[in-house]
């Protein structure tokens, strides 16, 4: 959650500065950005490359972990756990169709005319880019040191995970109740509800 939250913030901030220069949104009309606007076209790569998981990114970090943690459970039957590894697969070849697609469209081909001179494509100034590398950067350091992250939350990680897997057991030994009275109440403080409702007459 911390590398998406770092990888999406950092990539709809890119997306807003290059709304900012050409005040559209459909990457049809764009292309050949990455001539007029080269530091904006690093820092998207950047990001994309972030996104689907290169080795390196905090993408990939979250991705190895979620794949090993969820392969490595016993909660899980074998079938249920090929086919989410499937079907997660699919997901790891398709963002990078979808996101090299992008960086195709918007950076690379011919410019277009009618956008250029409407519209003033200047690079992205120190503030932009600033608040940018503020995103990319840890990025790239969890990427390489993934303790960064890991050690802020893994002993509180580790005590919900003994706990959830001591009460499973305890949830599973009671009976399914398919039917409740409409008007339970549970007992407050050893009191029982007939003497409640006494008391408010």
């Amino acid at each position: 959650m911390v590398s998406h939250g770092l990888i999406a913030a950092a990539l709809f901030f890119l997306s807003g500065v290059t709304y900012e220069r050409t005040h559209t949104l459909a990457m049809d009309r764009m292309g050949g950005m990455a001539k007029k606007m080269p530091l904006v076209f690093a820092l998207f790569t950047v990001g994309s490359l972030a996104s689907l998981a290169l080795p390196g990114m905090s993408g990939f970090v979250g991705e190895l972990s979620v794949f090993l943690g969820f392969t490595t459970s016993d909660a899980y039957s074998a079938t249920f756990k090929a086919a989410i590894v499937l079907l997660a697969a699919v997901g790891v070849i398709l963002s990078p169709i979808y996101l090299l697609s992008m960086l195709r469209e918007v950076f690379y081909g011919s410019e277009n005319v009618e956008l250029t001179a409407k519209f003033d494509f200047s690079d992205a100034r120190p503030r932009e880019a600033f608040i940018a590398l503020c995103l990319l950067v840890p990025i790239v350091a969890i990427g390489v040191y993934p303790k960064l992250a890991t050690q802020t939350y893994d002993v509180k990680t580790v005590a919900v995970a003994t706990q959830a897997r001591n009460v499973l057991p305890l949830i599973a030994e009671q009976p399914i109740r398919v039917f409740t009275p409409p008007f339970f109440a549970p007992p407050i403080l050893g009191a029982e509800t007939k003497e409640l409702a006494s008391l408010g007459e």
